[in-house]
């Protein structure tokens, strides 16, 4: 199974493509450099096969490699991102 985790700007979402199907999406909104994460999806016949939690590393680590933070509104990615590796991606909004 191939994965590719690419953002589709024009949609406002990160993308996973599992054997050049779209398997699943996280939507976001721009608010300068932070990306507000508003909602994951995973198609029904890749739930369960870890292509969610590919999505959000692949998501999290683009976002990482472009300087920007992140505040996860959505359930799924809020509790992905609570992981050491990724937490400190969490805008400061204090």
């Amino acid at each position: 199974m191939s994965t590719l985790v690419e953002d589709n700007p024009a949609k406002h979402r990160f993308e996973i493509l599992v054997d050049d199907a779209l398997a699943g999406f996280t939507a976001y909104l721009m608010r300068g450099e932070v990306l507000v994460f508003t909602h994951t999806e995973v198609d029904r016949d890749f739930q369960g096969k870890g292509v969610g939690g590919a999505l959000l590393r692949g998501t999290l680590d683009e976002v990482r490699a472009r300087g920007a933070t992140v505040v996860p509104q959505c359930p799924f990615m809020a509790a992905f991102i609570d992981k050491p590796e990724y937490a400190d991606l969490v805008a400061d909004l204090g």
